[in-house]
């Protein structure tokens, strides 16, 4: 398989303060990963330097077959889809939904004067069939329930048929329902074929999704373990990365932890 992501010795260090150290990693084209980690762990500037948002302060960063500062990113860019807070925090209230997801197309947020042509539009209406959520097309943003926002962001970062798709605690903010809805559809997602490599950040280990490959633990900017999810997710492994004594259970390939 080949690699869209390959890391090796990526560091980076902002006002004296070293946010990721040493990272050593690689993404093949089929892996489905979660990263976790407490808060400060570093998962939030891991995902900046994947999507091509920064570059490393020392070490090198490839992503689907270029490295980061030989590369123009607003090339590569478009080739990764990206949910995050921050982003859903840009998109107009008052733009319908249809819309909002269309519009990745030309990597903006919100319409103004591009065109489309009616394949854009036939994609757009694929995947919010994809997402559940065909009946939202003609609501607006600000109208939406946060599980219903969820789902839209992750339909806009498939538009452009990415190979990287990064979700960056796509469940944060849920209640107990929107999560187990929301996990089920990104369960179904991991375990199709011919969706793009993933990579989902979250803190709970509730949140991991059916068909998730491979876990990164991380603490403090530096990784704890990672490899195949069975071989990683271990309690012992999570009582490391969060300085608690935590028990684990799965049922299903549904995953819980408790203090002990």
């Amino acid at each position: 398989m080949a690699a869209v992501v390959e890391l090796a010795g990526v560091s980076i260090v902002r006002n004296g303060s070293t946010l990721i150290n040493n990272i050593d990693w690689e993404v093949d084209e089929s892996d489905r990963w979660v990263v976790i980690g407490p808060n400060g762990a570093g998962k939030t500037t891991l995902l900046q330097v994947i999507s091509a948002q920064i570059h490393p302060t020392s070490g090198v960063a490839g992503l689907l077959g270029e490295v980061l500062g030989t590369v123009d990113v607003f090339e590569l860019r478009p080739r990764i889809g990206l949910t995050s807070a921050a982003l859903a925090e840009r998109i107009p209230r008052g733009e319908r939904v249809h819309d909002v997801v269309v519009s990745a197309s030309y990597a903006v947020v919100g319409r103004w004067r591009e065109q489309y042509d009616e394949l854009d539009h036939e994609r757009a209406s694929e995947l919010l069939a994809q997402l559940h959520i065909e009946r939202l097309a003609d609501r607006t943003f600000g109208t939406l329930s946060e599980g219903e926002r969820k789902r839209v962001q992750i339909a806009r970062a498939l538009m452009t048929d990415p190979e990287l798709l990064l979700l960056d605690e796509p469940a944060a903010g849920l209640d107990l329902a929107g999560r187990e809805s929301l996990v089920n559809t990104l369960g179904e997602l991991a375990q199709d074929q011919y969706a793009p490599a993933t990579v989902l950040v979250t803190h709970h280990v509730e949140e991991i999704p059916n068909g998730i490959t491979h876990a990164m633990l991380l603490k403090a900017g530096s990784i704890v373990a990672a490899g195949p999810l069975r071989d990683t997710l271990t309690a012992e492994n999570l009582t490391k990365t969060f300085d608690v004594e935590l028990t684990l259970t799965d049922a299903d390939g549904r995953w819980a932890a408790r203090a002990l």
